[in-house]
Parts: C-alpha cells; sequence; structure tokens
C-alpha cells in the first residue's frame, strides 16, 4: 500500500511538475516571438577619417578576442559568469582631450548598456570600452544620452570619440561615419502582449511579415533612430520597403515603447534581439 500511495503521489507530482511548466508563462504580460525578422552586424561608431582611432581599436578588438578576455565579458551577460564590472556615468557636457576617452551610449539597451542599481553603467559596451581606456592609460569618460540619435551628433562634432550603443553597420552610415571591425550579429525581433496569438503558426520571418501587411489601424512602436524605425516605417537606404498598412511610432527607448504597448496604446514592438529578451525578462519579472 505504501509502495502504491508512493507511486501515485510520485504520478501527481509529475503531473503538477507538467502543469506548473505549461502555466510557468500565465502571469507573463509580455512576450517575445523568437523569428529572426533581419540580419545585421553590430560595430563601434568613429568619426569618419579618424584612421588612427579605427586602427588602434581594431587591434584592440583582434588583441581581446585572441585572448579570451572579449568571451569573458560576453559572457557575463549572457551566462552570468564572473564579475560584472559597473563605471560611473560621465559629464554630458565633458570636453574632449588628449588624456580622455570619450564614449557616448544610450540605456536601457542591455546587455549592452545599462544602468544598474547602484547607478552605474554596465554592459558589454561599457567595459570593453573601460579595458580599451585602461589599456591605453586614458581618463574614461561615458555619456549616456537620453535618446539615440544624438550619438551620431557628438561623434560627428568630436564631442565625442566613439559611439557604443549596440549600433548597427550600413551602408548608409558608412557614408558618414567610419566603424571599427563587427563584434556582434544581431537582427530585430518582435514583442507582442502575452496573450496575443497571432503570430503562434509563424514559422518564418516571411510568415511573421505576412501577419504585419495584413494589420489595419494598429500602431508598431520601436526605437527612434534605430533599424527597428527604419524596419517598421521603410527606408530605401537600409532596403527596407516597411509597412505603410500600420502607424509607426517612434519613443526614447524601446521599453518606453513596451510600456505604452502594455497601456494598450500600441499594438507591438520591433526592438533589438538580445536588449528586446532582457527588456521582456525586466518586464515580466523574471
Amino acid at each position: 500500500m505504501k509502495k502504491f500511495l508512493s507511486l501515485a503521489l510520485a504520478v501527481l507530482m509529475l503531473f503538477g511538475c507538467v502543469a506548473m511548466l505549461a502555466s510557468c508563462g500565465d502571469d507573463a504580460k509580455v512576450k517575445i516571438i523568437d523569428i529572426k525578422l533581419t540580419d545585421e552586424e553590430y560595430a563601434y561608431l568613429i568619426k569618419k577619417g579618424n584612421t588612427e582611432l579605427q586602427s588602434d581599436f581594431n587591434a584592440f578588438l583582434a588583441e581581446i578576442k585572441e585572448n579570451g578576455e572579449f568571451q569573458k565579458i560576453v559572457d557575463k551577460y549572457f551566462k552570468g559568469e564572473g564579475t560584472k564590472v559597473g563605471v560611473t556615468a560621465g559629464d554630458l557636457n565633458a570636453a574632449n582631450n588628449d588624456d580622455t576617452f570619450i564614449v557616448v551610449t544610450n540605456c536601457p539597451f542591455e546587455p549592452f548598456e545599462y544602468v544598474g542599481n547602484d547607478g552605474k553603467l554596465y554592459g558589454i559596451d561599457i567595459e570593453i570600452a573601460k579595458a580599451y581606456a585602461d589599456s591605453r592609460e586614458l581618463n574614461l569618460v561615458i555619456k549616456n544620452l537620453p535618446q539615440f540619435d544624438p550619438i551620431f551628433d557628438q561623434v560627428e562634432a568630436g564631442l565625442a570619440d566613439i559611439g557604443m550603443a549596440g549600433i548597427t553597420i550600413s551602408e548608409d552610415r558608412l557614408a558618414s561615419f567610419d566603424f571599427t571591425t563587427a563584434y556582434y550579429n544581431a537582427s530585430q525581433k518582435i514583442i507582442v502582449p502575452a496573450d496575443c496569438k497571432d503570430f503562434d503558426d509563424c514559422k518564418t520571418a516571411a510568415d511573421v511579415e505576412n501577419i504585419l501587411k495584413g494589420l489595419k489601424d494598429k500602431s508598431i512602436g520601436y526605437q527612434t533612430g534605430t533599424t527597428g524605425n527604419w524596419y517598421v516605417a521603410g527606408d530605401a537606404d537600409w532596403g527596407y520597403d516597411g509597412f505603410s498598412n500600420v502607424k509607426a511610432k517612434g519613443y526614447d527607448t524601446a521599453l518606453d515603447a513596451i510600456n505604452d504597448m502594455l497601456n494598450g496604446n500600441i499594438y507591438a514592438v520591433v526592438v533589438d534581439e538580445a536588449p528586446g529578451t532582457a527588456m521582456v525578462k525586466g518586464v515580466n519579472g523574471n
């Protein structure tokens, strides 16, 4: 009898676990559709013609990739391995000089750059910036701008040495700026409310796009100036047709867009895969 009860209890526990797994997302607010919509490369933004910095930073990237330091930094943020290093944000009005290395970024864009609970800046780009400044014995100043677009203005005006914010290389941007070698392959994905079932049967990017093309009276959000912007609104230089049947709505950050979606004001959000995944976890309290 004891064996029977033990077996019955084990079966009940097994089914209970299955039920828990099946319902683990029941309290989720948002979800990311696990289909890559684009194929991109991130690199660091440098003023056109600054070949000295471009060459030196490329040499630094090659060095840390070869000695394993680059992978260690990446693993901190994707695998939770190692101790993350935070940097205090610098003065937005800091002047450039020979002793400083000024970086412009835009948070939140976890895991590449974000503000930690202690108020310091963290992320893959932040730690790479610190490692470079330390190796060249430079004073690191990181300007965390409230918007993404001004990063380009700051670099072009010489108010910063480099832009580090998960910036996608494109022919359009290459016409006005130089880039370091690529350091990360990225893509856009779509985020929707957790109870949205419109994309449940989608298998490919074409499937997702067919759903988007069939929408009526819907708005889709994105962070202004990012690839998500051009993907939704359309841009010939980027090779994106966009979706003329929806209202394209820009926000200072993708997180602002997600929050507006939760308020029922927009249908979905298009954002870079890794930051989008981190935002979904944060919003859902994971």
